[in-house]
C-alpha cells in the first residue's frame, strides 16, 4: 500500500485533471492552477522583497559613499520578483542537473542579511562589492551542491530532523512579528493589527473545514483576500492605516507600467570581485545550503512520504547556488528555498509542479508590470501573519515526524539536546556571545538558530560513538 501511494503521487501523467493537484506531475486546469499558484506568491511576496529593501537602502556606492536612489531600489525590487520566478522554474523543471523536480519556491533570503550589510556599507566595497560576492558565492554553493553525492552520507536522519525543526522554530517569531504589524513598525501591537490578524486566521481555519474537495486547500488565499478586504475598509473609512495605496502610484511614476529587469553589467554599478568579500559570504552560503537541505527533506518526507534522493538534493542545492548567481547578475541578493512555501505545501498536500509553476509565472509577470508587484506588496503584515503562523508551525511538525523515525537512544538524545540548547540558545542570549571573535561569526550564529543547530548536530553525529550505551543495572 505504501509503495502504491508513492507511485500514485509521482507517476508520469499526461492528462489534464483537477485531481492532479495532489500529484507531482500532470496538468491541472488553468482555472484551478492559477489561484493555487497565486496563494504561493502571496505567502512569500512581502518576505521576498523585505531583505532587498533593508540591504539596498543601507548600501553605499563604492568609493563615493553615495546611496542608491529610490528609483534604483524600486528596480531592484522588480528584479527580486523576476529572479525568484526564474529560480522557482528551475527547481520545478530542471536544466541538466540544476533543479530538484520538487514543489519548492525560491525567494530572496534573510539568512545573508548581516553579512551583506557588512559588505555593502563598507565604502571600499560598497554595493558593487556586495554584488560581486553574491555572484561568486552562488557559484561556490552551486558547485558544492553538484558534489553532494560525496558528502550526503554525513547528513544523517537525526541531523536532517534537527535542521527541519530549527527552521520551523526560527520562523515562529517571523509569523508573530507579522501579526503584530511588522518587525520595527511604529504601530507594532496596535489593536487593529491584532484584530485583523486574528480575523484572517479564523477565516483560514473556517475555510479549511467548510470548503469541499480541493478548494479547502485554498484556505490561505481565502484568508488573504478576506483580510485584505477588511483592511481596505478600515483604511478607506479612516479607522486604521493598514494599506498604503500610494505605493502603486509612486511605482508607476518611478519605473512606469511596464519595465524589463536590467542586468547589472549594463548599468553604472558594475560588480567588483573582492576575495575578502567572497570569504565573508561563503560560510553563509553553506548555512543557506543547510536550510535548503532541511526544506527539501521536509517536502519529501511531508508530502511524498519518503526520504530525499541524492539527485534531488543535488539539484535543489545547485539551484540555490546558481540562481543566486543569476540574482547577483541582476544586482539583487542571494536566493534560497522559501520555508513559508514549504509549510504551505506540507500543510495542504498540493505538490503539483505545474500548479506552482503558475505561481512562478505570476512572480515574473509582477516583475514586468511593477504596479502589479506594488499591489501585492501592499498586503498588510498583520494579514500575512494571520495566514502564516500555522504554516510555520507545520514545518516544525514535519521535523518532529522525521525525528520519531530515528532511534531513540542516548546518542540521539545528546545530539538533539545539545544542538537545540546551543543553536537556539545562542539566538536568545542578552549580548553578543561571540564578542571575542570576528563579527562575521556572531552574524551567522547569534541571529540564526538553523546555523547553530546544523553545525552542532552535524559535528556530534560525526564524532559521537555509535555503540549503544549500556543500560544501568
Amino acid at each position: 500500500m505504501f509503495t502504491l501511494i508513492i507511485a500514485n503521487k509521482e507517476e508520469k501523467i499526461t492528462s489534464v485533471s483537477v485531481d492532479n493537484i495532489y500529484k507531482l506531475n500532470g496538468r491541472v486546469p488553468l482555472a484551478k492552477a492559477i489561484p493555487f499558484g497565486l496563494q504561493h506568491v502571496l505567502a512569500m511576496f512581502v518576505s521576498n522583497l523585505a531583505p532587498v529593501l533593508i540591504v539596498c537602502s543601507a548600501a553605499v556606492l563604492r568609493g563615493g559613499g553615495e546611496h542608491l536612489s529610490s528609483t534604483e531600489i524600486t528596480r531592484l525590487l522588480q528584479c527580486a520578483m523576476f529572479v525568484a520566478g526564474i529560480g522557482t522554474c528551475l527547481q520545478l523543471y530542471p536544466v541538466w542537473k540544476i533543479g530538484s523536480k520538487l514543489p519548492i519556491v525560491m525567494g530572496v533570503s534573510f539568512t545573508f542579511l548581516g553579512s551583506l550589510l557588512m559588505i555593502c556599507t563598507n565604502p571600499a566595497l560598497g554595493y558593487e562589492g556586495m554584488v560581486g560576492a553574491v555572484i561568486l558565492g552562488g557559484i561556490f554553493e552551486g558547485l558544492v551542491g553538484l558534489c553532494c553525492r560525496y558528502w550526503k552520507r554525513f547528513l544523517t536522519p537525526v541531523v536532517s530532523a534537527c535542521v527541519v525543526i530549527a527552521i520551523g522554530l526560527s520562523l515562529l517569531s517571523v509569523g508573530m512579528n507579522s501579526w503584530g504589524g511588522g518587525n520595527g513598525s511604529e504601530t507594532f501591537g496596535a489593536w487593529y493589527h491584532l484584530l485583523i490578524g486574528l480575523f484572517t486566521l479564523i477565516v483560514c481555519l473556517v475555510s479549511r473545514y467548510l470548503l469541499k474537495g480541493v478548494y479547502k486547500n485554498l484556505n490561505i488565499l481565502v484568508g488573504l483576500v478576506a483580510g485584505y478586504a477588511v483592511s481596505a475598509v478600515f483604511t478607506v473609512a479612516g479607522i486604521a492605516p493598514l494599506i498604503d495605496f500610494s505605493g502603486i502610484s509612486r511605482t508607476i511614476g518611478e519605473v512606469g507600467i511596464f519595465s524589463l529587469p536590467k542586468i547589472v553589467f549594463f548599468t553604472s554599478h558594475k560588480p567588483v570581485f573582492d576575495i575578502g568579500a567572497f570569504f565573508t559570504i561563503a560560510i553563509v552560503f553553506l548555512v543557506s545550503a543547510a536550510e535548503t537541505t532541511g526544506a527539501t527533506t521536509a517536502v519529501c518526507t511531508g508530502t511524498l512520504d519518503r526520504d530525499i534522493k541524492t539527485e534531488e538534493l543535488q539539484g535543489s542545492l545547485a539551484v540555490d547556488g546558481f540562481s543566486s548567481t543569476i540574482s547577483g547578475c541582476f544586482g539583487c541578493l542571494p536566493l534560497t528555498s522559501f520555508s513559508q512555501n514549504v509549510g504551505l505545501v506540507t500543510m495542504t498536500g498540493i505538490i503539483n509542479r505545474f500548479t506552482i509553476l503558475m505561481g512562478a509565472f505570476i512572480l515574473i509577470l509582477a516583475s514586468l508590470f511593477p504596479p502589479l508587484g506594488a499591489f501585492f506588496n501592499s498586503l498588510p503584515q498583520s494579514v500575512l501573519g494571520g495566514c502564516t503562523v500555522m504554516m510555520f508551525g507545520s514545518i516544525m511538525y514535519e521535523g518532529i515526524k522525521m525525528l520519531k523515525d530515528c532511534e531513540f537512544d542516548d546518542r540521539t538524545m545528546i545530539i538533539v539536546s545539545l544542538s537545540f540548547c546551543i543553536g537556539v540558545g545562542l539566538t536568545q542570549t542578552s549580548g553578543n556571545f561571540f564578542a571575542a571573535f570576528p563579527s562575521a561569526v556572531g552574524d551567522i550564529f547569534n541571529g540564526n538558530a538553523v546555523a547553530g543547530v546544523f553545525v552542532v548536530s552535524l559535528l556530534l553525529s560525526l564524532f559521537l560513538p555509535k555503540e549503544k550505551a549500556e543500560k544501568a543495572e
